[in-house]
């Protein structure tokens, strides 16, 4: 069981370097923080995609039922994230950073990252890198 970040699902969806990895763990049950969707969706938008096209596509694939779900960040989430913040600071992870590992820390699951110093994290959980 996993929580993808969203440097994960872009390497999956590029076709880059640890995709395999990505790809294997979609067929375990695989979730995604709303701020990382958004990420995801932001970074298309960075390359002149249409957002909407994009979830709308995927979303029709079955990739956003039966690969991954994406899971709100509640107020649980939000007060995990900022305790996260002076744990974090200094590896320079973002609020969606932060919020991919505030909702792996409530559901208990591992996080898939392609973000090397997420592995130096001594948080609690098992972080796996794709590359």
């Amino acid at each position: 069981m996993w929580v993808l970040d969203a440097s994960a699902i872009l390497a999956y969806l590029h076709g880059e370097p640890g995709a395999g990895t990505v790809s294997e763990a979609m067929t375990e049950v695989s979730v995604v923080s709303a701020a990382n969707w958004a990420e995801v969706l932001s970074k298309f938008a960075d390359e002149g995609e249409d957002p909407d096209a994009i979830a709308e596509r995927l979303e029709f694939e079955g990739m956003l039922s039966s690969a991954f779900e994406v899971f709100p960040v509640t107020a649980i989430d939000a007060r995990m994230i900022a305790r996260l913040r002076p744990l974090t600071r200094s590896a320079g992870l973002s609020l969606a950073d932060r919020a991919c590992l505030a909702l792996a820390l409530r559901l208990g699951y591992g996080v898939l990252t392609a973000d090397r110093q997420w592995s130096n994290l001594d948080i609690g959980l098992e972080v796996k890198l794709i590359r």
